[in-house]
């Protein structure tokens, strides 16, 4: 079965379609070397067979990074709320493709067999986008983050990715220079993400400042003020508050009839029965920063550790917060995807 080109064209509605002629651009790139052909992206790739019928069929397909799984959350929470997530998106009549690299192939939607290979193997790197061609090259096993997953996902034409939260500029940045690399992926990356805000362990004003500097469109779903992660609000007003999901299906494409390269990231904010006080959970944060910092504990190892702890702070509160906050961006995404591919 050949594979459907993910180019531009525009239909008579105006509105941005892949194209039914050829084949993926990046499945189809060839790499040259002194006149002698080397690689094919199709040797770094494995489409399972769902996500190949829907891109070949022109049907709706959201992203998943496979980060929740290895490092966002203890087991069991891990594998069975990444499978819920999966199966809230395909009640939608929407493909889900979680993104995983094993063995050094990337994988773009997971069988159950490669779920639990995912979930009882310790040694998986924590990969973004700059990672991914060492993780290729040493056949590494490697979760992808938000930054490797959008690349991977916008190179075979998926145009939505669905997560609980962003990177962004972690506190004390002014120090350490910490900056998620999420944030320069989704300023170059055309695709939707939905998400539930920045994590709350970054400093979030910083991080709002970023998303601006970086050229991201940023879209505030039914809320004037920013989600914060585990808190349905927080103090910081958004520019650019939608409430419907047409609303946000028109702002995609017309960043695509514009060419512009940016994400459109749409927070959207906690269920209100399942989040905790922007204060109260910021007292906790910041305990778990001083501690971390205590145990010089940084870069990657940072953020699994400030959740953990975190985690037990609030007697497992955040990690119920985490559960719904995702499933609830699910669900929004699903719907965006529809009324896009309408």
């Amino acid at each position: 079965m050949s594979l459907v080109a993910q180019s531009v064209c525009k239909t008579d509605t105006g509105r941005i379609k892949p194209s039914e002629a050829g084949s993926i651009p990046a499945l189809s790139a060839n790499l040259i070397y002194k006149g002698f052909k080397m690689k094919n992206f199709k040797d770094l790739i494995k489409i399972n067979d769902e996500v190949l019928n829907a891109l070949t069929s022109n049907k709706p397909i959201i992203a998943l990074e496979s980060t929740i799984i290895t490092h966002g959350m203890p087991y069991p929470e891990n594998i069975n709320t990444a499978k819920e997530i999966e199966d809230i998106i395909r009640n939608y009549n929407v493909t889900p493709a979680t993104i995983a690299i094993i063995n050094g192939i990337i994988h773009i939607g997971l069988t159950n067999n490669e779920y639990d290979f995912i979930t009882n193997n310790n040694n998986f790197f924590k990969a973004n986008s700059a990672d991914l061609p060492v993780i290729l090259s040493k056949k590494l096993n490697a979760s992808t983050t938000v930054s490797a997953s959008i690349l991977i996902a916008n190179l075979i034409g998926i145009k939505f990715f669905v997560t609980g939260g962003i990177g962004g500029v972690h506190r004390n940045a002014h120090n350490t220079f910490d900056i998620s690399s999420d944030l320069t992926e989704l300023s170059k990356t055309p695709i939707t993400v939905i998400c539930a805000g920045p994590k709350a362990i970054l400093d979030i004003p910083k991080t709002l400042e970023y998303i601006e500097t970086q050229n991201i469109t940023h879209l505030n779903y039914k809320s004037d003020f920013l989600p914060a992660f585990y808190s349905a609000d927080s103090p910081y007003k958004i520019n650019h508050r939608v409430d419907s999901i047409q609303e946000i299906s028109d702002i995609v494409i017309n960043r695509e009839l514009l060419r512009l390269n940016n994400s459109v990231l749409v927070t959207n904010p906690i269920p209100q029965e399942s989040s905790i006080d922007f204060n109260e959970i910021n007292l906790i944060i910041e305990s778990a920063i001083k501690e971390a910092d205590l145990n010089n504990i940084k870069g990657k190892l940072l953020t699994p550790f400030l959740l953990n702890y975190i985690k037990e702070k609030t007697n497992s509160k955040s990690l119920i917060a985490n559960i719904a906050l995702i499933k609830n961006n699910a669900y929004l995404a699903a719907q965006i995807a529809l009324e896009y591919f309408k």
